[in-house]
């Protein structure tokens, strides 16, 4: 038995439910597939807000509802409740569906959002590649985000991969080969891959001194990647206004402490540095390479925001 070619001892169909009033619809057939499951990385909570965003201010239905129960480890990631002097109320259930989703201009799209599986990921990555088949998907496109030693005060960039070379050219600032823990979304990439669908993922990069709180910008920056590659006009502007709001606040406590100041300052130097030419690569720091000691300045920024009315708050 070849254990590269792993397959699932249950039906991979049975971990979900489709809504079978939509699977006639003529525009299910040869759109576009957006992915954003939280529950990896996550720097600047960039997954959570888009899947937000997107839910909330595009129209949706949803095409095939996830079984959690067999797929989340709820001791691990135990779900939130409200607890409000003596009843107990709002139990946050984790959810994975795939609704399909019309942008601002009625462009149809799918959008696979949710939790990451804990569990049976080999068994999930069938399911969502038998859906992926069944609709007949153009192009899967999906974000997550990275802590990156980068100043907030340059471009948020995004490190791209898959197997569409128009989509992946000029984009990357940073490629390197190397070791990481993976995500259900490399595995799903993989396994698109291998099965001739076409495939990109977009690593947003959020400075790492802010990457525990809400980042609104490389949220923003994620939205575009997506649209971008899917032909979409995506909900941005809530945002961008947020974006706007804590890039004051950022300033305000920078303009306030010569030392954080001078922390962005080594930032943005070994930025300007590395992303000369094709020195974009070396955005992160190798054995003999010393990173601006960013901790001061993060905890700084944090406990700034955290004290502003209407700061970002932290994702649950």
């Amino acid at each position: 038995m070849n254990v590269t070619e792993y397959t699932p001892f249950h039906d991979p169909e049975s971990l979900y439910v489709l809504n079978e009033e939509l699977l006639a619809a003529e525009d299910l057939k040869g759109i576009n597939l957006l992915m954003s499951i939280t529950g990896f990385s996550d720097a600047g909570h960039v997954v959570n807000q888009i899947s937000t965003e997107l839910t909330e201010q595009l129209a949706g239905e949803p095409v095939a509802i996830f079984d959690v129960d067999q797929l989340v480890d709820y001791r691990s990631r135990r779900p939130r409740v409200t607890f409000t002097e003596d009843r107990l109320s709002d139990y946050r259930a984790p959810t994975l569906v795939l609704h399909r989703m019309v942008d601002a201009l009625g462009t149809p799209f799918l959008l696979l959002s949710g939790h990451e599986p804990d569990l049976q990921w080999e068994r999930f990555s069938r399911a969502v590649l038998g859906l992926v088949e069944r609709f007949d998907v153009n192009l899967v496109a999906w974000v997550h985000s990275v802590p990156m030693p980068v100043p907030h005060t340059r471009p948020i960039g995004a490190t791209v991969h898959g197997n569409r070379p128009d989509l992946i050219e000029g984009i990357s600032t940073w490629k390197t080969t190397m070791d990481i823990p993976s995500a259900i979304g490399h595995l799903l990439e993989i396994k698109l891959d291998a099965a001739g669908r076409n495939v990109v993922g977009y690593a947003v990069h959020v400075p790492h001194y802010l990457s525990d709180a809400e980042y609104p910008p490389a949220a923003v920056a994620g939205l575009e990647y997506l649209g971008a590659a899917a032909s979409l006009m995506l909900p941005s502007e809530r945002l961008r206004e947020a974006g706007r709001a804590v890039e004051r606040q950022i300033a305000e406590q920078v303009e306030g402490s010569s030392d954080v100041a001078a922390v962005v300052a080594n930032l943005e130097k070994q930025y300007d540095e590395r992303t000369e030419g094709t020195a974009r690569r070396s955005l992160l720091a190798g054995e003999n390479d010393e990173l601006p000691d960013a901790d001061e300045l993060g905890a700084a920024v944090e406990a700034y925001l955290a004290s502003r009315d209407g700061g970002p708050q932290r994702g649950a």
